[in-house]
């Protein structure tokens, strides 16, 4: 079998470094075309041709229980690396054109609803280090719409505040998919809850500086025993699984299910309070940093209070009497 590695390590490079795709992004294409390379059990990467790359992204992957929606990210990996390797001129043809994506039915986001979040975020205890950086960073969460890769990516100089009609306002700057950034507001509570974490006197003790001269915004507290070296700097940022894990600690407990302990979860209700309060459909775009407002449309469909307010309002049977009427008209008075 040829080994292709050095080719794909160098797809991998332009897809970072050209077209700016995020790091998870290219980990993930990584792992997919390691998989093809697999797949293809000695024969060249480069002889490929469409029914080996259908043959990989469909049954092979279906067979290792890669579901239709998993496997929508291995069908993008395939096909831009071979539109790169034809453009490289490494082709004289591109085999992935027509290799199709899974077909997927459109899911609902599962979203945290009010008073769980509100339970969730009172949750942590305030007279520790600890228990103020949770609430501040599920404020962010809920009260921002950040993704999970945002928020633990922010530094402190990426919390910036600016005159708005005549009061100073917190801003956060936040780089997510594809290292694009966007400037949000922050909401009152979530300012409050910020600048309590920011001013604690347990975080001036710790070396969050970076080379750069900007620090670390959210630090991890473990290893505390080790030299100082190893507890300074990027080695103190939080992780993705790291947040995740602290979701599922103060939610567990209270009961909420664990599809709403995600912080996908409240990104979503962000979206979902957007939509319940009529934010335009582009403000609510640039909030949320979804290229397609396709992604941003959907929120519409799960904004309960919404439509039901509409339905009370415009239903059919409303217009007309109906053998329940009398009794409707009896109980409003």
């Amino acid at each position: 079998m040829t080994d292709r590695t050095a080719l794909i390590e160098q797809f991998l490079e332009f897809k970072r470094h050209n077209r700016g795709r995020a790091l998870r992004t290219v980990q993930i294409y990584r792992l997919a075309l390691e998989q093809l390379q697999e797949y293809m059990r000695g024969k060249d990467l480069l002889d490929a041709d469409q029914d080996d790359l259908v043959g990989f992204t469909g049954p092979w992957l279906a067979k290792r229980n890669v579901l239709a929606n998993s496997r929508r990210p291995y069908v993008a990996a395939v096909r831009q690396f071979y539109q790169w390797l034809f453009n490289q001129q490494l082709l004289d043809r591109n085999p992935s054109h027509g290799v199709p994506y899974p077909r997927t039915g459109s899911k609902l986001p599962r979203v945290i609803s009010l008073a769980n979040i509100e339970r969730l975020i009172s949750a942590p205890d305030l007279h520790t280090f600890v228990g103020v950086r949770d609430c501040a960073m599920i404020a962010l969460l809920a009260g921002c719409g950040l993704r999970v890769s945002g928020l633990v990516n922010l530094n402190a100089g990426h919390v910036l505040t600016q005159k708005v009609d005549g009061r100073d306002r917190m801003f956060i700057r936040v780089r997510e998919k594809g290292d694009k950034e966007r400037l949000v507001p922050v909401p009152a509570e979530a300012d409050l809850q910020l600048r309590v974490y920011m001013e604690h006197p347990m975080l001036k003790t710790i070396d969050r500086m970076l080379p750069d001269g900007d620090q670390v915004l959210f630090v991890s507290t473990r290893n505390r025993t080790a030299s100082a070296r190893e507890t300074r700097g990027e080695r103190l940022r939080l992780t993705r699984q790291s947040v995740l894990k602290m979701i599922a600690k103060y939610g567990r407990p209270l009961g909420i299910p664990d599809d709403q302990l995600h912080p996908h979860a409240m990104r979503h209700l962000y979206g979902t309070e957007m939509a319940e309060h009529d934010v335009h459909l582009l403000v609510q775009q640039q909030l949320m940093g979804h290229a397609d407002p396709k992604s941003t449309q959907i929120y519409t469909l799960i904004a309960m209070r919404k439509l039901v307010r509409e339905v009370d309002r415009a239903n059919p049977l409303g217009q007309i009497k109906t053998p329940t009427s009398a009794i409707l008209e009896r109980l409003k008075s």
